[in-house]
């Protein structure tokens, strides 16, 4: 009775088995229906109305702080670029070519098109913000459902019209230069306008003529008090620091990054914390109230991705203290040691000269020779009294005669004594004024 029964559970698997094979369509709508759905599970977990209806408003309380945020931390950017487009400078219609024209060229009817899109990209803003208020300032039974859909409508379909916009307008479409006027009389004035800046740009950084290769942090990371007046500053008014850093050393505008970096660091206490209100369960609203207070500390790592931007962009050396992830450790370092960090970032700035997102010696350490001997003397006049009644010819006399003397003569006739000495030629001069 055993052998049968094994050889006839055998036989009944093997022919469930071919059943499956030759009906696997049927296999998986089986599986499908068979397997609970959320709302079953809803119904199971939470019996009751009310407590389905808290955690449906927590989900949604939620959702709708994590979308207020999104909004919040890109809002200061597009009121960045608005300003732009209202002042439409030449910097700024640069600027502005390289975020919304293909290739960053140069497109017809360019600032209409862009103002569009950017007015878009605000109406987007301001419906997630009415819907934010609909949510924190109602309760769900008593939230308008009709400002409610307008709000969630408007909020979604204003940046997906925007992108869809700036994909078929002019600004995603590439243009030749042969039809456009302004293309054609920009190359023939950028000539001579190009030359002249770069002669300019070398003459105004002719003392950075020495490119740092290998450049390196100014002090340790815990030398906050290498330098008393930044530290104090990097202490207390840490958000403004950050953002003038942040544009001294070319990563954008300094308003936008203090508006950016206070948002990141404030608004999700406040918005957890309001979203709050309107849940009944008291655990639920302590856990959004921490929850709130955890992103504002994790709101110091857009100083950490900033520090990132920074070591890459001029080669600064890395921390290699988080399991060899440079990245990881310049976001530790903000997060444990925000201030230190900042005024690491401050010092290594202010040690270097900027030319062009690359590091050069300053004017100080390119003028010394071992440190005390300097090579470019002062002018004959600067340590002596200028007497205004010397003619002309009496003061190139004297500043030819005595332009290499290390001590300056006090007989001189233009500093204010008499000399029977005969004078001798001048030497050339060490320095040759270019002519401008």
């Amino acid at each position: 009775n055993l052998i049968s029964f094994l050889c006839h559970s055998l036989q009944s698997s093997r022919s469930r088995t071919k059943t499956q094979k030759l009906n696997p369509i049927r296999n998986i709508i089986r599986q499908r229906t068979l397997r609970p759905s959320p709302r079953f599970l809803a119904l199971h977990v939470l019996p009751k109305k009310s407590q389905r209806d808290v955690w449906f408003e927590v989900n949604n309380q939620i959702l709708n702080a994590l979308f207020t945020l999104m909004c919040l931390y890109q809002h200061p950017k597009r009121f960045y670029h608005l300003v732009l487009l209202c002042r439409w400078k030449q910097d700024d219609v640069t600027t502005l070519r390289k975020i919304y024209c293909e290739n960053g060229t140069y497109k017809p009817n360019e600032w209409l098109h862009m103002m569009v899109v950017v007015l878009l990209l605000h109406l987007n803003c301001f419906a997630q913000y009415g819907l934010c208020g609909l949510n924190l300032g109602y309760r769900r039974s008593e939230r308008p459902p009709i400002g409610v859909a307008i709000c969630i409508s408007v909020a979604i379909a204003a940046p997906a019209a925007a992108g869809l916009y700036t994909i078929l307008s002019p600004l995603g479409k590439d243009y030749h230069p042969q039809g456009d006027v302004e293309n054609q009389v920009q190359p023939v004035e950028e000539g001579p306008v190009t030359t002249n800046r770069k002669l300019s740009l070398e003459r105004r950084y002719s003392f950075a003529s020495t490119d740092v290769s290998n450049p390196e942090w100014r002090g340790g990371i815990l030398d906050i008090w290498e330098d008393i007046s930044l530290a104090y500053l990097s202490l207390f008014c840490t958000f403004c620091v950050f953002g003038w850093n942040m544009e001294r050393i070319g990563f954008g505008n300094m308003y936008v990054h203090i508006a950016t970096f206070i948002l990141f660091c404030l608004a999700p206490f406040f918005i957890f914390n309001l979203a709050a209100i309107n849940i009944d369960n008291e655990m639920v609203r302590e856990a959004l109230g921490y929850t709130g207070i955890v992103l504002c500390l994790f709101g110091l790592l857009y100083g950490g991705f900033w520090r990132i931007q920074m070591r890459k962009r001029f080669k600064l050396p890395s921390y290699n203290f988080c399991c060899g992830r440079p990245a990881i450790a310049d976001c530790t370092l903000w997060l444990f040691c925000c201030w230190c960090s900042l005024a690491q970032e401050v010092r290594t700035a202010n040690s270097y000269e900027i030319v062009e997102d690359r590091f050069f010696k300053r004017r100080e350490e390119n003028s010394k020779v071992d440190g005390d001997e300097v090579l470019v003397s002062s002018l004959a006049r600067e340590d002596g009294v200028f007497d205004p009644s010397c003619s002309p010819k009496e003061m190139t006399t004297t500043i030819a005669g005595s332009s290499l003397s290390p001590s300056r003569r006090k007989d001189d006739t233009c500093l204010g004594g008499k000399s029977d000495e005969a004078l001798s030629p001048p030497s050339p001069p060490f320095i040759h004024r270019e002519a401008s």
